[in-house]
């Protein structure tokens, strides 16, 4: 049939219209998600600028950061916000992207709840909601989308209970909802997601027990439930999914036994964590059939029997941790055959079985563990015998645990081939002989406590060797003597030499122990003065009771300002109790009794608060009436009143703080300059030397601008050098500017009071009318600030962490070991200083505040540095330790990142802490000193690791509400820990 020329016309016009339509179409739809994003950008605070740049109208939607389109449809199929440092909240006009499958906020700091629009989005496939401030319920609607397959929730605030509706996607692989305030039983209706891989719901607050339907879920790989308040027993299915590789059930109230088969039906477990909860009965030794297990941790649960020796069959075992249950040998043999097992476990790091009565003796076997064991814990175990030869075998061994066992005989001296070992801990045993040199071979050794047992016999004379020791335990056994290397050991802690043998007198060496905190030589036979503890200022604990020590209490112990506990009782001590000691501010325990001691007990200060038994048993001793002592004679027989009370009363309720006494001595010094025409003098410091404005004049020749190493605020430093070869540092105050001679007062008022390795040290001082300065101790390396911004230096990491560690210990002292807290206010690279081994030295203490009895003060003139100075500083003038932590923080974060808080790059949107916070925890690589750390380099994983863990911690100390920062104690600690595991990690020395 013919077709007409009005047809053809008609049928072209119809195409051509619907061609136009469906282009119309296509515009109005794209234009409806470039509306949603936009909406959702105006609830979006962007401290990077990322979306301000880039989500324009001016360009299309489909190259916009972040977005996807698809192909076919050129609709926006993808939304992906992840790591970006955004805030906000969700437009609801989000749920206008109906082509969506995958949307992502994960790790930003989104807050609010999640708008019901998002149900429109019915073709989502994976949803990331993760590591943000979420809260509210979670939505029946996410059960609703047909397709999804991952949902992340996981560490934000959600509430209430896990939706029955999600059983209703069949389609649904992953759910994690770990750290949240989820409560609520686990709904049985999950057991309808067939599809199900993962399911983690860690660290909430579910009650009930674990549906039978999830056990049964035949895809299972991991199933993660722990730290809940889940109970009763543990479904039988769980333990037979054959697809299943983490199983992580700890920190519950699972009770009853774990079945005969449970390692049957596992062929690619690689983790089992059911430590913490009430599980009891044997372990299976079917068990060792989950042939692929990596970690089994089954501690502090009542699991009783013996320890099978079968786990030798597990050749992937990595860590085994049994502690805390009532296992016991096998009673066929004394010998713990389980031991023996283990040597085939050729991966084994970590063997934890401590607190259990195993009742049995260590196998030579346990010198064949693999060279890979790092950990090896086995105290309270009531084990017997004698510690075999083998065990030196252990080459890798980092810690050895055997303490509170009955464990007889010598240590043997090839315990010397532990080369690695960090910790060894043998005290409440029944050890004999002596102790073996071998020992003194352990040169990464950092604790070692041989306490209460039978060791007798000198301190071997090789003790110099064992440089990292920081805490050693001896009392309790039967040693002779010390040998005078022994006080090589500079950089120990805690030294307990009590209750032995000990003869001999205390060498000037002592003296080298410089951070020492505790040194307890009570109970023992030692004699002669104590002149050589009198440069201990770190000491905390003091404790020489029960020795023949003999001469005067030392002036100088006024100067131990950290003391908290001071035991000299019982010894043959004479003449005064020192006057100084009224100063130790810290003093909780003073002791002393029964010695030969005469004169006025000078009850006034921190000794005001001890009882008679303090002081009993001195013949020659008088004061007030409460002491039990006879009165002191006076020249005025007829005393009034009045007089005893000024005499007695009154400086017990005096509190004379240091910079009362500091400002005293200044005007004195003042004074004593124009009497003498402007001669230069010296103030009252703990460390004196006598040096003159001639001699400072010569020394930095005529403070030539030669010698000029640097200039701050209120005064400038110069280099020079004293006429008997002594470097030195000279800091001169400009007085004809606000603040100077202010600045100079404060800085000798902190700097005569505090003496401690991290803190840069005054040897004097010159004031004249038109002149006052400071004379420190010069620190050849300059400041931090250079090694971190100059070409021609580099620090590596463990330089860094030193050195924060070292900035860390000083800020302790200064807030929490000082009578008065010290607040510096001003820490900066600038003002870290580096002496010729590299430790680092806080100094410019010219704005630095005495707290006193106070938490905080108010001062009404801004000083400090801006980029380092704390919220509170800044608006309120709020001073307090807080604010030096925070200080703290933001140079922790400058010394790891190599950028100044002050960087063009950072603006009123975007700190130094904020770019930093974005980067936690998967993008921390790129803030991190390129230098320091570079993808694909030796120990990457490691230096990963440890940088993460140093910026968490950055992030705890500067966080904007004072009171929720860490305090310097936690911050040594945990930066001590850090390093620790770090070098664990690379294997170094």
């Amino acid at each position: 049939m013919e077709i007409s020329s009005f047809s053809v016309f008609f049928v072209l016009l119809l195409v051509h219209c619907l061609m136009a339509s469906s282009a119309v179409a296509v515009r109005t739809n794209i234009t409806t998600d470039q509306s949603a994003l936009l909406a959702l950008k105006g609830h979006i605070t962007d401290p990077n600028k990322i979306l301000a740049r880039n989500w324009s109208t001016s360009t299309p939607v489909c190259n916009w950061v972040g977005i996807k389109c698809g192909a076919k449809h050129l609709r926006v199929t993808s939304l992906n916000l992840s790591h970006m440092g955004l805030s906000g909240t969700i437009a609801p006009q989000i749920g206008n992207l109906t082509f969506l499958f995958n949307l992502s906020f994960r790790n930003n700091n989104f807050h609010g709840s999640l708008p019901n629009e998002l149900a429109s989005l019915r073709r989502l496939e994976v949803v990331s909601f993760g590591l943000n401030s979420f809260s509210g319920m979670l939505p029946s609607w996410l059960g609703f989308l047909p397709k999804l397959q991952v949902l992340y929730a996981y560490r934000n605030s959600f509430e209430g209970s896990i939706p029955e509706s999600l059983g209703n996607i069949s389609s649904l692989k992953v759910l994690h909802l770990s750290e949240n305030n989820l409560s609520g039983v686990i709904p049985q209706s999950l057991g309808n997601c067939t599809s199900l891989e993962i399911i983690q719901l860690d660290d909430n607050n579910f009650i009930g027990e674990i549906p039978l339907e999830i056990g049964a879920l035949q895809n299972l790989t991991e199933v993660s439930l722990a730290n809940n308040s889940l109970a009763d027993h543990i479904p039988d299915a769980i333990f037979n999914g054959s697809k299943i590789e983490v199983i992580s059930l700890y920190m519950n109230q699972f009770s009853g036994h774990l079945p005969p088969s449970i390692g049957n039906w596992l062929p690619n477990l690689k983790v089992l964590y059911l430590w913490g909860n009430e599980l009891e009965g044997i372990i299976p030794s079917s068990i060792s059939n989950a042939s692929m297990l990596v970690e089994l941790e089954l501690g502090a649960n009542y699991f009783s029997g013996s320890i099978p020796n079968t786990l030798g069959n597990l050749r992937h075992l990595e860590r085994l941790n049994l502690v805390n249950n009532y296992l016991t040998s096998n009673s066929s043999t004394l010998e713990l055959s389980f031991l023996s097992s283990l040597t085939n476990c050729v991966n084994l790091r970590s063997v934890v079985v401590a607190e259990n009565p195993l009742n049995g003796t260590l196998p030579i076997a346990t010198g064949n563990f693999s060279t890979s064991l790092e950990e090896f814990v086995a105290f309270d175990c009531n084990i017997k015998g004698t510690i075999p030869r083998e065990i030196g075998n252990l080459s890798n061994l980092m810690t050895l645990h055997l303490e509170n066992n009955e464990l007889v005989g010598p240590i043997p001296s090839t315990v010397g081939g532990m080369r690695n070992l960090q910790g060894l801990y043998l005290q409440d045993n029944r050890l004999q002989r002596s102790i073996p040199n071998g020992i003194c071979q352990l040169r990464n050794l950092a604790e070692l406590f041989l306490n209460h047992n039978k060791l007798f016999g000198p301190i071997p004379t090789c003790w110099g060797s064992l440089s990292k020791l920081q805490k050693l335990y001896l009392n309790s056994n039967k040693l002779t003597s010390i040998p005078s290397s022994f006080w090589s050991v500079t950089e120990i802690l805690q030294i307990n030499l009590s209750s032995n043998s000990l003869s001999g007198y205390l060498p000037l060496d002592v003296g080298k122990l410089e951070h020492v905190t505790q040194m307890d030589l009570s109970w023992n036979k030692l004699s002669g003065d104590i002149h050589a503890i009198r440069g201990l200022c770190s000491l905390v604990n003091l404790s020489l009771a029960h020795n023949k020590f003999q001469g005067p209490i030392p002036q100088s112990f006024g100067m131990l300002i950290s003391m908290e506990h001071l035991d000299l009782s019982d010894n043959n001590f004479s003449a005064e109790i020192p006057k100084s000691l009224m100063k130790l501010k810290c003093l909780k325990y003073f002791n002393v009794s029964f010695n030969r001691l005469q004169g006025e007990i000078p009850f006034g200060g921190a000794i005001a608060q001890f009882s008679a038994s303090s002081f009993m048993g001195n013949q020659a001793l008088c004061g007030p009436p409460q002491l039990k002592v006879p009165p002191c004679e006076t020249s005025n027989v007829g005393q009034s009143t009045t007089a005893v009370i000024v005499r007695y009363i009154l400086p017990a309720m005096i509190t004379t703080i240091l910079a009362l006494f500091l400002i005293f001595t200044l005007l004195r010094s003042q004074k004593r300059d124009a009497k003498h025409n402007g001669q230069g003098d010296l103030l009252a410091l703990a460390t004196w030397r006598r040096i003159t404005y001639l001699e400072l004049e010569q020394a930095t020749d005529g403070f030539s601008e030669s010698n000029l190493v640097g200039e701050g605020s209120f005064g400038s430093v110069y280099e020079g050098m004293l006429s008997d070869g002594t470097s030195i540092a000279v800091k001169v105050f400009n007085l004809n500017i606000e603040g100077g001679f202010k600045s100079f007062k404060a800085e000798c008022d902190v700097l005569c009071s505090i003496r401690h390795r991290n803190l840069v040290k005054i040897i004097s001082s010159c004031s004249r009318i038109d002149f006052k300065a400071l004379v420190l101790e010069y620190m050849p390396k300059g400041s931090l600030k250079k090694w971190l911004y100059s070409h021609n230096h580099f620090l590596d990491m463990i330089e860094r962490l030193n050195m924060m560690i070292d900035v860390a210990s000083s800020l302790e002292y200064l807030h929490h070991g000082c009578p008065l807290s010290v607040v510096h206010c001003d820490l900066k690279p600038s003002n870290i200083l580096l002496n010729k081994d590299m430790v680092a030295h806080v100094s410019d203490f010219g704005i630095s505040k005495f707290l006193g009895n106070e938490e905080s003060i108010t001062q009404t003139m801004t000083l400090a540095t801006i980029g380092y100075m704390a919220p509170e500083y800044g608006s309120q003038g709020t001073i307090s330790t807080h604010g030096d932590v925070y200080s703290y923080g933001i140079l922790l974060m400058e010394t790891f990142t190599r950028k100044c808080p002050t960087d063009e790059m950072f603006t009123e949107e975007m700190s130094l802490k904020d770019w930093v916070k974005q980067s936690i925890p998967l993008s921390v690589i790129e803030v991190i000193d390129a230098n320091l750390l570079k993808r694909g380099e030796e120990n990457f994983n490691a230096k990963l690791d440890c940088m993460l863990s140093v910026m968490q911690l950055a992030m705890d100390c500067s966080t904007e509400a004072p009171k929720e920062r860490s305090n310097m104690k936690d911050v040594v600690t945990t930066l001590k820990n850090i390093k620790l595991k770090f070098l664990k990690d690379v294997g170094e020395d």
